[in-house]
């Protein structure tokens, strides 16, 4: 090898060892896709109990709102309404598409493209008269933050002799009072003018950005102003955004919340029961696991992750006066049970029962009925009559868990 190539060499290594992660792609927004590869169930819930929508067909595509579990899809199809699709590859395969944002600045006369805001940082460039690029950050007075045409990240003189842009500096006036922001930006993100991935993108977010997030109108997007007074729609996902906002709480009527979390329930018949099932996924559940999804996909309500805990729960919801005669419970309420001693009703008078700690929970129907899980021979999720049987002895307490 020439003493010139190991020169060239050398250079090269030196200008690669320290050019900065920074230099990849960082305007550029991902939207993830479902497209259906076979005809496939579209359900109201992430099982395949679940309330049947429509039979979603071949070349259909639809917008990933989350994965649930490695069995399904929560997704939105082109008519906005909201389902589950099984993630199996027989039926489904997800799609990203990379998009960009219009650029916001315009070389005006060839300027130095540098790995920092200094002409002591390397070059990784020129930007030539009439490139476009998009302007990510105003760093001071002298640099801007920039992404060119390959998508490499570097800083230019924000000079108005060099450069012509639209990026509005969050330094200059705003109608975003800083004091009444509660999120940052963490991520580049699209800010759009309704609550949908379809919805039209006023523009990106972009990372250290600042914002007041205004409302909350579902699980998924929150309305936001931005530093120039704008109004528009931004995901709730916390890759994108850090915020200190908090709902305000929001009134259902009971008899409302109980039948919500009731249909929540009887979507999950026939799953199968398995002992310390993961509060992560639907496909499988315990009882206290079981109580807890159903007040999750019914009212969005959190309760205690076991059965113990969700009793202490019900006492302090109903003021330590929990209901001990099955019979007075109402449709709605937690049924909690002791251990199975046998079918001797000795076994479970008030003495033995005022010791026995809650191994079991189930949700009382009405009519003598209990929805429930408890094991694997009984078929998972399940009815069962309460009068006359074992479920009757055990029964421990009950009353309502609803705020």
């Amino acid at each position: 090898m020439t003493k010139k190539r190991m020169f060239l060499v050398l250079i090269l290594a030196v200008f690669l060892s320290i050019t900065p992660t920074q230099l990849l792609a960082a305007s550029s927004d991902s939207d993830t896709h479902i497209e259906i590869v076979k005809s496939v169930s579209f359900r109201e819930s992430a099982s395949k109990y679940g309330e049947f929508i429509r039979y979603l067909k071949a070349g259909e595509k639809l917008d990933v709102i989350r994965i649930p579990n490695s069995y399904w899809y929560e997704a939105r199809d082109s008519t906005g309404k909201l389902g589950f699709v099984s993630s199996s590859t027989t039926y489904t395969q997800l799609t990203t598409i990379s998009t960009y944002p219009e650029p916001n600045g315009e070389i005006i006369s060839s300027v130095s493209f540098r790995t920092g805001p200094s002409t002591s940082n390397l070059r990784i460039g020129y930007l030539a008269k009439g490139e476009r690029v998009w302007i990510l950050e105003r760093v001071n007075d002298y640099w801007y933050k920039a992404e060119d045409k390959n998508h490499r990240v570097g800083y230019l003189s924000s000079n108005p002799k060099y450069v012509m842009t639209t990026f509005s500096d969050s330094t200059g006036s705003t109608d975003l009072d800083t004091h009444a922001t509660n999120a940052q930006v963490l991520t580049s993100v699209s800010f759009r003018k309704g609550p949908s991935t379809s919805a039209e993108r006023i523009r990106y977010l972009q990372a250290g950005e600042r914002i007041q997030i205004i409302a909350k109108p579902n699980s998924y997007w929150y309305e936001a102003k931005d530093k120039n007074g704008t109004i528009g729609f931004v995901s709730t996902n916390s890759t994108y955004i850090s915020t200190s906002f908090i709902e305000e709480a929001i009134s259902i009527d009971s008899d409302i919340s109980i039948e919500l979390i009731l249909k929540a329930g009887i979507s999950y018949l026939g799953t199968p029961y398995e002992y310390g099932s993961s509060r992560f996924d639907t496909s499988t559940f315990d009882c206290s696991d079981f109580i807890r999804q159903i007040f999750l996909d019914g009212i969005g309500l959190q309760l205690p992750s076991d059965s113990r805990q969700q009793g202490d729960w019900v006492k302090q919801k109903t003021g330590g006066q929990a209901i001990t005669d099955w019979y007075q419970l109402k449709r709605g309420d937690l049924m909690f049970f002791m251990s199975y001693k046998g079918s001797d009703s000795a076994a479970y008078t008030p003495d033995i029962k005022s010791t026995e700690e809650i191994t079991h929970v189930g949700i009382y129907l009405g009519n003598d009925q209990v929805l429930h899980t408890y094991s694997v021979e009984s078929g998972g999720v399940v009815i069962s009559n309460v009068q006359g049987t074992h479920w009757e002895n055990r029964f421990l307490f009950g009353g309502q868990a609803l705020p």
